[in-house]
C-alpha cells in the first residue's frame, strides 16, 4: 500500500504592517464625518424662523453628495486599513477625490494625498497559484 503525501506551499501569515498613511486618512476623514453631520443637524434643528430653516435645508441639500462621498471614502479606506486592500484604499482616495466639492475641498485634500500615498505604500498582492487536483492534472 502506497501512501501519497501531499505537502502545500504554506504562505506565512505573518502578521502584515498596516499602512499608517491610510490609518491617519481614514481617522481624519471619520472625524470630519462626524463634524459634517453635526453641524448640519444643528444648522436645521436650531433654525429661529421658517426662511432660515428653508436655508438650512437648501444648504444641507447642496452638501448631501459630500457627504456622501466621504462617507462611502471612510468606508473604504477602513476596509483598505484593516484587510491590507489594495482596491479599497485606491477606491477610497478616488472617492475622497471625487468629494472634493468647492466650498469644502480644504477639509478632504489631505485625506486624499494620504490615502493615496498609502495605496501607493501598500504591497501587492501575489496571484493565486492554479490548484490541482488529485490526478495531477
Amino acid at each position: 500500500m502506497l501512501i501519497q503525501l501531499n505537502y502545500e506551499k504554506r504562505v506565512d501569515m505573518t502578521k502584515k504592517k498596516k499602512s499608517l498613511p491610510l490609518l491617519i486618512s481614514w481617522i481624519l476623514g471619520l472625524a470630519y464625518a462626524i463634524y459634517l453631520v453635526a453641524y448640519f443637524v444643528n444648522a436645521i434643528g436650531t433654525s429661529a424662523d421658517a426662511a432660515q430653516a428653508l436655508g438650512a435645508g437648501i444648504a444641507t441639500a447642496m452638501v448631501t453628495p459630500h457627504m456622501i462621498f466621504v462617507f462611502l471614502a471612510v468606508i473604504f479606506n477602513i476596509l483598505g486599513w484593516a484587510g491590507n486592500i489594495r482596491w479599497s484604499a485606491l477606491c477610497g482616495a478616488i472617492l475622497y477625490a471625487v468629494a472634493l466639492f468647492l466650498p469644502y475641498f480644504m477639509f478632504v485634500v489631505v485625506e486624499m494625498i494620504l490615502s493615496f500615498v498609502g495605496f501607493a505604500k501598500m504591497k501587492k498582492s501575489p496571484a493565486p497559484v492554479p490548484e490541482q487536483n488529485a490526478s495531477g492534472q
